[in-house]
């Protein structure tokens, strides 16, 4: 774990690979309720736990290995928000990703990583074609949520994107009403909805360039 900021409440971090069970660990707790996930691995048939666990391990060990950011926010030496934050320069296909995919069908199942592998594209197609940073998984752990730890690793995720000159922003979506509430706060903009079963999953995006953007219109 190395930190790149020191902060007076948390510090920013970037997560290496010895960070992994941590990581898993904490988007674990923040996922297992979520009503999306709960659609798109089954949480009626037996082992949905187990589901949700392989599919968020396979995800870290894919962004991990395509050499994508992984950051979070650390009191002391304790990790406590995760978000895994995908590069403008790796746009991935989780269908072309043939390792992944096989690993998710024996963990996951058959039927729930088609199920995801569509949900991705549908996220995607609601998405700007520009170059954009993606936020597909992130969470604060349970006990420290509503304290500002989440505005804080948002914005930890839009100083990544505006480093990056090719980035026009953040995409993200989300199928709770709370965080719904909670990014449109935070300035970012609904572009597009899927329906998952009963779920309305809003896509949203948000400029991180405005700088940049107006020195190209001069």
């Amino acid at each position: 774990m190395t930190a790149t900021t020191d902060e007076t409440v948390a510090r920013v971090v970037r997560l290496e690979s010895g960070a992994f069970s941590e990581a898993k660990a904490i988007l674990y707790r923040a996922y297992k309720n979520e009503p999306t996930f709960k659609f798109l691995f089954d949480d009626s048939r037996a082992g949905y736990k187990q589901r949700v666990r392989a599919t968020i391990r396979e995800l870290i060990n894919l962004h991990f290995s395509t050499g994508q950011d992984v950051i979070g926010l650390a009191l002391d030496d304790h990790l406590i928000a995760v978000a895994l934050v995908g590069s403008p320069d790796v746009r991935l296909n989780l269908a072309s990703q043939i390792n992944w995919r096989i690993r998710m069908m024996l963990t996951a199942g058959m039927d729930c990583t088609w199920r995801y592998i569509d949900y991705h594209k549908q996220i995607h197609q609601c998405l700007p074609k520009d170059l954009h940073h993606e936020l597909p998984l992130l969470g604060v752990d349970s006990q420290y949520r509503n304290l500002g730890y989440g505005k804080q690793l948002m914005k930890a995720v839009e100083n990544i994107c505006a480093e990056n000159p090719r980035s026009v922003g953040i995409g993200l979506d989300t199928g709770n009403m709370r965080y719904l509430n909670f990014y449109k706060a935070l300035g970012y903009k609904t572009v597009g909805e899927v329906t998952l079963g009963d779920v309305t999953e809003s896509v949203l995006f948000k400029s991180c360039q405005p700088s940049n953007k107006a020195k190209s219109e001069g």
